[in-house]
């Protein structure tokens, strides 16, 4: 790939969504030449950092409600993760519609060759990857983290294109919203780490979302290593995998590691597996793990008060990532939940929820999805916002208890991002 075949000269090109992998991926695409437009349903989401770089370049920002005649005589449409593909197809003209790419594909394409360690699953892949990242980067190796952990791809090639030395390893955590529009990213190593019910609410069912998410795998070859969790050997042979696999599970190789929790073990064990293919010695991988700092707001411990302990655990946007929290503490929990669910099986902590949790204070969306899947596992309660949750549970928690905020949803139903929640847990609880 390179940067002449990624996109001509004066080619039409529409970015759809002004998130930050569409603000980017609209810089990149200008900086190559291309006659590209940016549209936006909202025009309060545009930051003014870049409407007023946007005016100086002279890139049209088209807001408002989509329309056919936004995507005339278009080449290509990047998508911003999220944005409903078969909504944006409704607009599509019938004679030599455009061809969608993810942000991710397009850069992917203006890259020189880097090699790629990949990581998708449902949950645990900002850990992992960062884990990934902290291996390599002891081992002396220059990389790039980014993709679904918060810095696009497209910012690596800007940055490629401005003069700093390339990456000798990219490290990359890639969502299914990502994936489904992926169709020549190549990585060395490819992680897998789980598969469970999530963006039910945006695939149109679980088989589009695991096909999604394989797609990681499609274009590796026998020179390349897939890494996948015990269990999901299914997965590897139903999409018959080309890949050297390799399977694995939590040990105990890091004994040093700060992180707390099974599943934290079992995302290191995964780490090194990828990493020892680009030259990570165990000895450097030891050392990362050792001085792994906390991440925020995955098992955040935010303060202890009173002799509770309060954990931010915002990122927790599935089931999946709920269960993995509930098995990190042998400390009585109160349970924050809720917001905008997205599919899943309480089935699977049931168990936990009995035998771990004192209370289940729900708050925000999703309440009778909530209700409904937990049935008497525990007490619960419900209130409009996080703020009258935590304090609910405060009232009821007593010395040696976790107010655990674990939500197991998407932010949406009140908060911009996971990250905006997390920060005003951190602020209810500074103000206790």
């Amino acid at each position: 790939m390179s940067l002449e075949s990624a996109v001509s000269r004066g080619e039409r090109v529409v970015v759809v969504g002004a998130g930050i992998s569409g603000l980017s991926a609209t810089r990149l695409l200008h900086r190559l030449g291309a006659d590209v437009r940016l549209a936006e349903r909202c025009f309060e989401k545009i930051p003014e950092d870049f409407l007023l770089w946007a005016e100086k370049k002279g890139v049209s920002i088209l807001c408002g409600e989509h329309s056919r005649e936004q995507f005339e005589g278009v080449s290509f449409v990047v998508l911003c993760p999220g944005v409903p593909a078969d909504k944006i197809r409704a607009f599509f003209p019938e004679k030599e519609p455009p061809y969608i790419l993810a942000e991710t594909e397009f850069a992917w394409r203006c890259l020189n060759g880097e090699p790629l360690l990949a990581v998708t699953g449902t949950s645990g892949k900002t850990t992992t990857t960062s884990f990934c990242s902290a291996m390599l980067q002891e081992q002396g190796l220059r990389v790039f983290t980014g993709g679904n952990i918060g810095t696009p791809l497209s910012e690596y090639v800007l940055s490629v294109l401005d003069g700093e030395l390339p990456a000798d390893v990219l490290v990359l955590e890639l969502s299914s919203f990502q994936l489904q529009h992926c169709s020549t990213v190549h990585p060395h190593a490819a992680i897998l780490l789980n598969i469970s019910e999530n963006h039910l609410d945006f695939h149109k069912d679980m088989s589009e979302y695991v096909g999604a998410k394989m797609r990681l795998f499609a274009l590796q070859t026998e020179n390349d290593f897939a890494i996948l969790h015990t269990g999901l050997e299914s997965f590897a042979r139903q999409y018959a995998l080309q890949a050297r696999t390799e399977f694995y599970e939590a040990s105990d190789r890091f004994p040093e590691m700060i992180l707390q929790g099974a599943h934290n073990r079992s995302n290191a064990e995964a780490a090194w597996l990828a990493c020892r293919h680009f030259g990570v010695e165990e000895k450097a991988a030891a050392r990362a793990m050792a001085n792994f700092a906390q991440m925020e707001h995955r098992l955040e411990q935010v303060a202890e008060k009173q002799g509770i302990l309060y954990v931010n655990d915002s990122k927790s946007t599935t089931i999946e990532a709920l269960k993995a929290a509930l098995e990190a503490f042998d400390r009585p929990i109160l349970l924050l939940a809720g917001g905008k669910f997205k599919g899943g099986d309480f089935s699977m902590i049931r168990h936990l929820l009995q035998s771990k949790v004192r209370h289940v204070a729900l708050y925000g969306g999703s309440r009778k999805a909530f209700e409904e899947g937990i049935g008497d596992a525990a007490p619960i309660s419900w209130d409009a916002t996080m703020e009258q949750a935590v304090h609910r549970a405060r009232d009821l928690a007593e010395e040696g208890n976790v107010i655990l905020l674990s939500p197991a949803t998407s932010s949406f139903d009140q908060y911009a991002s996971y990250a905006h929640r997390g920060e005003d847990f951190r602020r209810i609880v500074s103000e206790i």
